[in-house]
């Protein structure tokens, strides 16, 4: 028992996370190179149910071709919810594959290129669908918008909120399955003024409502 708070600080060394990330790259390559991945069927995102619950879709966004291009993704999804308590978008971007260099793209890097500035970051768990979920959670700002920002990584059946632990699986799943699909599930809610409490309840609520859809959704 003594040895235990030693055992999670090596752990959570930076240079051993380094190191660890260069050997699972290296087997990567080399399993790459031997094998094609599966690559499992899946539906098309725009398919994703209109109404959820109390939840009903008002906007499908546009994803233009410069942002598809950047983003690299198989299948894209931008839209807007309404509920009882205000609105949230939902972001999904699929991808078959990532042996070629296609993966997610991460708020917390994203979010500060477009001009948002993040105030709170961490994680919280949400019980939805049975389970209890860990995902990340981030208040961002710009200019006088605020906005909560919800998201995790949904890796065949798996809910990764670290994207150290993504890669990781990442590795280990083309390795055992020949598989690399993953899925970046974003949600954003807009912050009034003085009502954060009202924005992490409807986060919150969608996320508990939606997270079955999509896990069902998505291939596991």
């Amino acid at each position: 028992m003594a040895q235990q708070p030693q055992t999670k600080s090596l752990l959570r060394s930076v240079p051993l996370q380094i190191f660890t990330v260069v050997l699972l790259a290296q087997g990567l390559l080399f399993y790459s190179a031997a094998k094609k991945d599966i690559v499992p069927s899946s539906a098309p995102l725009i398919g994703l149910p209109i109404e959820v619950k109390e939840w009903r879709a008002v906007k499908d966004d546009q994803i233009d071709a410069d942002t598809r291009d950047v983003l690299k993704a198989d299948d894209l999804l931008s839209r807007f919810y309404v509920g009882p308590s205000g609105g949230a978008n939902l972001f999904i971007a699929f991808f078959k594959s990532q042996r070629t260099g296609q993966s997610p793209h991460s708020p917390k890097n994203c979010l500060p290129g477009a001009g948002y500035q993040p105030s709170q970051s961490g994680r919280i768990d949400v019980d939805a669908g049975g389970e209890t979920i860990t995902i990340n959670h981030y208040l961002v700002s710009r200019g006088d918008e605020s906005s909560l920002v919800l998201y995790w990584y949904q890796s065949q059946g798996r809910v990764i909120a670290d994207e150290f632990a993504a890669k990781f699986y990442l590795v280990m799943d083309s390795i055992q399955k020949h598989r690399s699909d993953t899925a970046l599930v974003r949600v954003v809610t807009a912050v009034p003024a003085g009502g954060q409490e009202v924005a992490e309840a409807r986060g919150r609520k969608f996320v508990q409502d939606f997270y079955p859809v999509v896990r069902a959704y998505l291939p596991r």
